[in-house]
């Protein structure tokens, strides 16, 4: 049977303490910390997010990555791609809840990688300044090789995700990494040399005007967030108004998910090389206070257009290649997330299944 689509949930894995963590922000921080603090700002405003049929769990229980999995499975996701933090010289963070899924061989429900190479500064991780907490370094070809096969267990696993019989594997800051050619040639030769037939390398990137130029560098596909598009299509009277909400009502800056959701989505989303991007709703305050940035009125049926709109997109390519990626399954304190709240329940989980 065709394929509709090949819809793959991006999937935070913070949900448990940390020794940096509990440095950088105190005792037994984990991502629930910004969720239940988070508080409603402005009349008509959707905080605080309260989970409802997996609460506020923590991913060092296997029943609750299992939870999650069935969950997916059930309404139409492929699998997770779960955020990897190797921040250089073998440093990673948060991998507790992946190790564990690989070495236990549970759930039994598809998983891939995103490397998340970014340095970590407080504020968008929820403090009031902008120090750093990490830095990602790229010190060279024996942290390149260390760091292939600290993943390569992940790659030879039955349950990874593949396009063209190739592990897929995502680099959140391709254009940030001087020597990502060289990372990308290499693990294409370790791959080989291991019995894996390649890996399909995707970039993560906000600008569609950058594909050639990220292709060039050997990636396979782009993997384009159009999410915030529509900050460049605002005319001078709506920019003219956010100035004013933000700088003298101390307000968050405030957009109409109904208005802004036609710019999600681009004719390039067709072509083969490009993966597109659905997004539920975004909110930023848990984190970042009157800061933040938020969508409004964000809907299941919302939802379900512009998902539509995105696997008719997808429609004409190859079945491996109909791929999608949800920003987010769990994104709670950014407010980007697709399990069940008290307010909608599994809704946004409806809407998804109907399309599929």
């Amino acid at each position: 049977m065709e394929k509709k689509a090949r819809v793959i949930a991006f999937y935070l894995p913070q949900y448990h303490p940390i020794p940096e963590n509990d440095k950088w922000w105190g005792k037994g921080f984990t991502e629930w910390t910004n969720v239940g603090k988070a508080k409603s700002l402005f009349k008509g405003h959707y905080q605080p997010r309260v989970p409802a049929d997996l609460g506020y769990y923590d991913l060092r229980v296997p029943e609750t990555r299992k939870a999650q999995a069935d969950m997916a499975r059930d309404y139409g996701i492929e699998g997770f791609c779960y955020w990897h933090y190797w921040f250089g010289n073998g440093k990673r963070l948060i991998e507790r809840p992946f190790n564990e899924v690989v070495a236990s061989g549970e759930p039994d429900f598809p998983f891939c990688l995103a490397w998340a190479n970014e340095t970590w500064k407080g504020f968008a991780h929820g403090l009031k300044n902008r120090n750093m907490l990490i830095e990602q370094l790229y010190p060279g070809i024996d942290d390149y090789t260390a760091h292939f096969y600290a993943v390569l267990p992940a790659l030879q696993d039955k349950r990874y995700i593949k396009v063209n019989e190739k592990p897929l594997f995502l680099i959140y800051k391709a254009l940030g990494f001087t020597d990502v050619s060289v990372f990308i040639t290499l693990w294409q030769k370790l791959a080989k040399e291991n019995g894996i037939k390649g890996i399909h390398f995707v970039a993560q990137t906000p600008n569609i005007e950058d594909k050639a130029k990220i292709l060039a560098l050997g990636f396979d596909a782009i993997n384009v967030v159009r999410m915030f598009d529509f900050m460049k299509r605002r005319t001078f009277l709506v920019k003219a108004l956010q100035r004013i909400r933000v700088n003298v009502f101390n307000m968050p800056r405030i957009f109409k998910y109904g208005h802004i959701m036609k710019w999600f989505t681009g004719i390039e989303d067709s072509d083969i090389d490009v993966i597109p991007c659905v997004f539920p709703n975004w909110d930023h305050t848990p984190r970042s206070g009157n800061e933040g940035l938020v969508f409004q009125d964000s809907t299941p049926e919302l939802f379900e257009k512009h998902l539509s709109d995105v696997i008719d997109a997808v429609k004409k390519k190859p079945d491996d290649e109909k791929i999608i990626f949800v920003k987010s399954w769990n994104e709670w304190a950014e407010g980007n997330y697709m399990e069940p709240d008290l307010k909608y329940g599994m809704k946004y989980l409806e809407a998804m299944k109907s399309q599929l």
